[in-house]
């Protein structure tokens, strides 16, 4: 079975072979311009997630054009979500970051463009523990197996908290393989650190994370911290072999009573970082 890892700046994708698991694949891909990039039909459900920049996508006679946020600090995400067997030429209309999950479907569902107007929003969390979640494929999302989701945690705050894991160990919980793909909005200087550990504590990943490093999460609690100063995003991509889509999960008994302050600590009020509707 393959550990969690984390994969520094650098890596340009990665596939089920190269993480040691069986459905995420990711890529990460920086195009001018007018630049193309073409995804052949395949056994995969792909979600495109826009991180910076405008894309146009064509996809036979249906076309999408989304995106449009300078960074992923000064806006929601847009997610072009396309079933298997679908071939899609993207193309970057301004400079474009574009995130490509992809995982094997087994059932053909309809392609769904999901704006910031449909996006979910959650202030999780109180005190140092607050975050934003913005939800673009939930579980009752039309998909096969892919989850998609980015979070926004204010410098000096605690995300995925209190630390959590999807292994089906219990009743009711998910068995899912999980990718963070981290930016900071002080790229240069930024930090934060991430800890993935075993139930048993017989594995223990602590290490420090900046932007645009990768983590694989095959099993086991994980947690993250931003460090003051140091506002922090990931883009969250989950998906597993569970007929039924779920992201129930499975806390950390020894540190479930830490959420219990959170209803008089309050949310931080730097949240929401990113409204649905910026002021302008």
């Amino acid at each position: 079975m393959s550990t969690p890892q984390i994969l520094a700046n650098g890596w340009e994708q990665i596939q089920p072979a190269d993480a040691g698991w069986t459905y995420i694949s990711l890529a990460v891909r920086t195009l001018a311009a007018g630049e193309t990039l073409e995804l052949p039909a395949n056994d995969q459900e792909r979600a495109l997630v826009p991180l910076s920049g405008v894309a146009d996508a064509r996809s036979d006679d249906t076309s999408w054009t989304f995106g449009g946020r300078a960074s992923v600090f000064d806006g929601l995400g847009h997610c072009l979500y396309l079933p298997r067997d679908t071939a899609v030429t993207v193309t970057a209309t301004t400079p474009l970051e574009l995130a490509v999950a992809q995982a094997p479907a087994t059932e053909r569902h309809e392609p769904v463009l999901v704006t910031p107007d449909d996006v979910d929003i959650e202030l999780r969390g109180g005190g140092n523990a607050s975050r934003q979640v913005g939800s673009l494929m939930l579980p009752a999302f039309p998909a096969d197996r892919l989850h998609v989701i980015e979070v926004w945690t204010p410098g000096g705050n605690w995300s995925s908290y209190p630390p959590h894991k999807h292994e089906h160990d219990v009743e009711g919980e998910s068995e899912l393989e999980e990718t963070y793909y981290y930016r900071l909005r002080d790229p240069e200087n930024g930090w934060a650190v991430q800890r993935v550990y075993s139930p048993e504590r017989d594995f223990d990943l602590t290490q420090t994370v900046r932007d645009g490093d990768l983590l694989l999460i095959p099993w086991g609690y994980h947690t993250t911290v931003a460090a003051h100063g140091q506002d922090l995003y990931y883009l969250n991509v989950l998906a597993g072999p569970a007929p039924k889509r779920t992201l129930q999960a499975f806390q950390d008994p020894c540190l479930r009573s830490s959420q219990d302050t959170w209803p008089e600590d309050g949310i931080d009020r730097r949240l929401p970082f990113i409204p649905r509707h910026p002021a302008a």
